[in-house]
């Protein structure tokens, strides 16, 4: 079924062909389909604020498709974005089961569509299938790895080039495109939010791309980004 933001929405999850492996949507048609009474589907627009930080849980959110920027703030405003969540993630997983507040805010970077569990049906779910309670475990161990990953990143890392290095390569990793140009990666993120990533000021950002762009390492054409010279951004992390 087609609906406004130019997505394909999928209704049932029994008949999704965006089923994702490994989540929680890759469960056996028997389990799939208890899940699926307990769900709420929506259609959220770019800039959506699905939950904030130091919110109350109410539930998970299961990102069928889109992205979502996951980010903290410290009590002068200042931003991080801890993650970019990808389709077929489930947010304020952690939250839900421990009953703390969320520990970030989400919001939508795209068009997204979102399955809502109330937290209280969640719990006895989990409560009556083991199976589930395997993989809530497993994708609570991938948000750790992940978070450990990003500090020790922003901690070991020397320079800001270097991180900006570190955040193309990841890039180049889950989205480039191999092309007669070099690896092209769509990009999505405005400058402030790459600096909420790797921890820097929105001028360090732009300053570090025009310097990438004069060395030629970089393209930068509207919206797609071409690495043009991959070793030398392998280099900066490197040294």
């Amino acid at each position: 079924m087609h609906l406004p933001y130019g997505l394909e929405v999928s209704d049932s999850c029994q008949d999704c062909k965006i089923r994702s492996e490994g989540y929680f949507c890759d469960f056996d048609a028997e389990l799939v389909k208890s899940f699926e009474a307990l769900k709420y589907a929506t259609v959220f627009p770019k800039g959506a604020v699905l939950f904030v930080e130091g919110q109350s849980p109410r539930g998970v959110f299961m990102l069928c498709t889109g992205r979502v920027k996951l980010t903290t703030c410290s009590s002068d405003g200042k931003a991080i974005i801890t993650r970019i969540a990808e389709g077929g993630e489930v947010l304020g997983l952690g939250a839900a089961v421990s009953g703390k507040p969320y520990m970030v805010t989400a919001e939508t970077l795209n068009p997204c569509q979102v399955n809502f569990i109330k937290r209280e049906d969640f719990l006895r779910f989990l409560k009556e299938n083991g199976t589930a309670c395997l993989r809530v475990a497993e994708h609570l161990s991938n948000n750790y790895h992940n978070a450990f990953e990003q500090v020790r990143s922003l901690g070991l890392s020397h320079s800001a080039s270097e991180k900006l290095a570190k955040l193309m390569l990841e890039w180049c990793t889950k989205a480039g495109k191999e092309t007669d140009k070099g690896i092209s990666i769509k990009l999505t993120l405005t400058h402030e939010e790459i600096a909420q990533i790797i921890g820097a000021s929105r001028e360090t950002v732009t300053r570090l791309l025009g310097d990438f762009k004069s060395k030629q390492i970089i393209y930068v054409k509207g919206s797609t980004l071409i690495i043009r010279d991959k070793a030398a951004l392998v280099a900066m992390v490197s040294s």
